[in-house]
C-alpha cells in the first residue's frame, strides 16, 4: 500500500512539473483531473504496462530494450482515454537561448508526443525516486 501510494504522488507530481515544462498537457478540470490523471497512471503502470511489456518482449529483446518506451507510451495514451478533461494535445518546448548554448524549440504531435510526454514524467519520476532514497 505504501508503495502504490508513493508510485501515485510521484506520477501525479510528475506529471504536473511536465505539464509546467512543456506546454501541451491539458488538464480541463485543474487539481481535481490532475488527481485523477496520477491515479490512472498508476493503474495503467501497475496493470496493463507488464501485460504490454510482455507482449512486446519480442521488440525488445531484438532491439536490446529500446523499445521499452513503448509500454511507456501505450500506458498514457490509455490514461487519456479513461480520464475525461486529461488531453495530449502537443509537446512543445520553446527555445532556449543563451550566451554558451543554443537549443532550438521542439514541437511533436500526435504519436511522438505521447513518447515525448512518456519519457518526461519517467525521467522526472526517476529523480522524485533517487531524491527520496
Amino acid at each position: 500500500m505504501k508503495r502504490i501510494l508513493r508510485l501515485y504522488v510521484f506520477d501525479t507530481v510528475a506529471l504536473y512539473v511536465a505539464s509546467q515544462i512543456a506546454s501541451g498537457l491539458v488538464f480541463e478540470s485543474g487539481i481535481m483531473t490532475l488527481l485523477a490523471a496520477g491515479l490512472g497512471l498508476v493503474v495503467s503502470t501497475l496493470v496493463v504496462k507488464p501485460i504490454i511489456n510482455i507482449l512486446l518482449l519480442p521488440i525488445n529483446l531484438i532491439t536490446f530494450g529500446l523499445f521499452k518506451w513503448a509500454s511507456s507510451a501505450i500506458a498514457l495514451y490509455l490514461v487519456t482515454l479513461i480520464v475525461p478533461g486529461f488531453k495530449i494535445i502537443a509537446f512543445n518546448i520553446p527555445a532556449l537561448s543563451s550566451r554558451w548554448l543554443d537549443v532550438p524549440a521542439i514541437g511533436l504531435e500526435g504519436i511522438l508526443a505521447f513518447v515525448a510526454f512518456s519519457f518526461l514524467v519517467f525521467l522526472l519520476t526517476s529523480v522524485l525516486t533517487w531524491l527520496t532514497k
